[in-house]
């Protein structure tokens, strides 16, 4: 999945000009992405969870993940919402692609339905004018929980990104 969006950001950077990215931390797609975006040397955005202004905790499944991209970040972005509820990440993902110049989404083109929160996002992008670039990896499948492998030696972390003390777990 990485080398798929890393191949989809080089087609990009030919058609504009390569600017910060932004992602909402979490294993998976955002980590693979994350780790993509960085390899390519863009600045990333990392987007955390925050209730009543404080930084909340992820779920467990994602604290690493959230860990790691918080390395690779430039920046890390404080938006309310509950990790742990659906409707509230879905709100979190609109609020950031009202703000974004184009949205890349790991899709399969399947419609809204209602549980699709991708296809929701991507009707949601298209409706406010926002470009939309899809990127499904060759022999991806739906629920097939394809696992994110470790990060290359090569990849760059910078621990000037994480505060002296600070740990992740």
């Amino acid at each position: 999945m990485e080398s798929a969006f890393q191949e989809r950001l080089e087609q990009l950077e030919r058609h504009v000009e390569p600017g910060p990215v932004m992602v909402r931390c979490g294993a998976g797609a955002p980590l693979a992405f994350g780790r993509a975006a960085s390899a390519s040397g863009h600045r990333l955005v990392v987007v955390i969870p925050t209730h009543n202004g404080v930084p909340a905790m992820p779920p467990r499944h994602d604290r690493m993940a959230t860990g790691e991209l918080l390395n690779l970040a430039a920046r890390a972005r404080l938006l309310s919402y509950d990790p742990n509820h659906r409707d509230s990440c879905v709100g979190a993902d609109e609020r950031m692609i009202a703000t974004s110049g184009l949205l890349l989404a790991v899709w399969d083109g399947s419609p809204p339905n209602g549980r699709d929160a991708t296809a929701h996002l991507v009707t949601y992008a298209r409706a406010r004018g926002i470009p939309v670039e899809v990127v499904w990896p060759t022999g991806a499948e739906r629920g097939t929980g394809e696992a994110i492998p470790d990060p290359p030696a090569a990849l760059p972390v910078r621990e000037a990104a994480k505060p002296p003390g600070t740990h992740y777990s």
